[in-house]
């Protein structure tokens, strides 16, 4: 997601890590001097041999976040966020298209799974927000609710309900107020904190600092949701746990996935929630066998048959990509190397290929050469001679990535996280990038052009 019209406080009264994310304005590199050349809108990699193609028209746009729809249900074209407003991006020729211009400030939520809808949010005087729905091709907005507190991050897949999290009255409100005495140092851009040796620390340990002290503070919130079309709302899950990265699934209207936000390997993470039930207790998706072991940055599969996420074992040392069958609880872990690690990852509609965006050295992996945007072919690994471990189809199944570069990121801001996915052709992976000062939306072919010059 991505905000218009003037930057968002830090914490925009939600403590949402995602939505900060989201809600900051896109993180611009360094510009290039005056005498270099403009930054291209469709070359060669020279160092992969992949085409890369800018699909956006003004600096400072944006996708949305990796797990966030952003395609229509026909799969023909794909919203994003442009300094005038709500743009789409025909899927067959690159095209960009006003849909609205917006002159206020506000948030690209996501498309629809069953609409041409493109949902978005304005923030109003008094604080509150209000949730809109546009047709993808143009038209009139439609008012869909009034939110006096709370933020949205998701909607179900037949498009009745919006699900959001919230800060809990008076209580939730001063315990959030205490935590934000330190000004903007939560601003995913800025995050600022010092070490035990009173020296600043870097981007990412100053970010799992203040995301240690959020969890400490211990606010009570809760996740509602909201019926598009009565807007009335109800609680579904209360905790003073840090709720956040919720999710419906895009085929089951009635799950909720969600996690409990804060240092990874502090909390359990992932969660699953039947809403259509009521008094349905949530699930754990996923327990620590080993100590620093974390997991995270979890999505749907296209099918919502499985949860794939970040699996290290432990953190910042073994990589996996792993995944949990939500019918069965079967689960598969895929092998990478530090390099390969990704901040997110993501899968195709046919589960025969995944994408990382890359990363920089000071974050968990620490990689020596991890700036790049990677295709990932999964192998899963075969007993030898045929001869399987006894109840192997209970036990998790391994695998290993063979990877491939698509894109140079070294001069990523990486402040700025690329969020690759899949075009919905399967061709293409769309992602946002600083490379060449502004921010803007590109798409990579898979399909390699030329042998890469290393």
């Amino acid at each position: 997601m991505a905000l218009a019209k003037g930057r968002g406080p830090a914490w925009l009264g939600l403590a949402l890590l995602a939505a900060a994310s989201a809600l900051s304005p896109p993180v611009q590199a360094e510009t290039p001097a005056a005498n270099q050349s403009p930054a291209p809108r469709d070359w060669i990699d020279p160092r992969t041999g992949h085409r890369v193609v800018q699909l956006s028209h003004e600096g400072n746009s944006s996708s949305l976040y990796f797990n966030y729809n952003a395609y229509t249900p026909q799969n023909d074209k794909m919203a994003i966020v442009t300094p005038a407003g709500i743009a789409a991006i025909d899927l067959a020729t690159f095209r960009e298209t006003p849909v609205l211009a917006i002159a206020e400030r506000f948030r690209l939520l996501f498309t629809g799974h069953t609409t041409r809808n493109v949902y978005y949010e304005t923030f109003e005087k008094g604080g509150g927000k209000t949730v809109w729905a546009v047709p993808i091709d143009g038209g009139t907005p439609r008012k869909i609710a009034a939110i006096a507190s709370g933020d949205i991050q998701t909607i179900n897949a037949d498009e009745t309900l919006l699900g959001g999290v919230s800060v809990d009255g008076d209580r939730g409100a001063a315990a959030l107020k205490a935590f934000e005495k330190t000004d903007q140092r939560f601003d995913q851009a800025n995050y600022q904190a010092l070490g035990k040796d009173g020296k600043p620390l870097n981007y990412a340990d100053a970010k799992e600092v203040r995301m240690d002290e959020r969890l400490e503070a211990k606010v009570p919130m809760s996740m509602f949701v909201i019926d598009v079309k009565t807007g009335q709302r109800r609680t579904v899950h209360a905790s003073t746990d840090w709720l956040n990265h919720l999710q419906f699934s895009p085929t089951d209207p009635g799950l909720l996935m969600f996690c409990h936000e804060g240092p990874w390997q502090k909390v359990d993470r992932m969660w699953l929630l039947r809403i259509d039930r009521p008094g349905a207790a949530p699930v754990k998706i996923h327990t620590r066998t080993m100590n620093m072991e974390i997991a995270g940055h979890e999505w749907f599969s296209e099918d919502g048959k499985t949860i794939w996420y970040d699996l290290q074992t432990p953190r910042g040392q073994d990589f996996w990509v792993a995944g949990y069958d939500i019918a069965t609880g079967h689960r598969t872990r895929y092998h990478l190397a530090r390099d390969e690690w990704s901040v997110h990852f993501n899968r195709n509609a046919d589960g025969s290929l995944f994408s990382g965006d890359g990363g920089g050295p000071d974050m968990v992996a620490h990689a020596r050469d991890g700036k790049w945007l990677y295709l990932f072919t999964p192998h899963a690994v075969v007993p030898d001679a045929g001869i399987p471990s006894p109840h192997s189809e209970d036990l998790i199944q391994p695998g290993t990535f063979t990877a491939e570069k698509l894109v140079d990121m070294a001069r990523q801001d990486y402040r700025l996280e690329p969020n690759g996915k899949f075009s919905p052709d399967g061709k293409w992976l769309i992602f946002r990038g600083n490379m060449f000062g502004e921010s803007h939306v590109y798409a990579v072919e898979l399909a390699r052009s030329q042998e890469p010059a290393e």
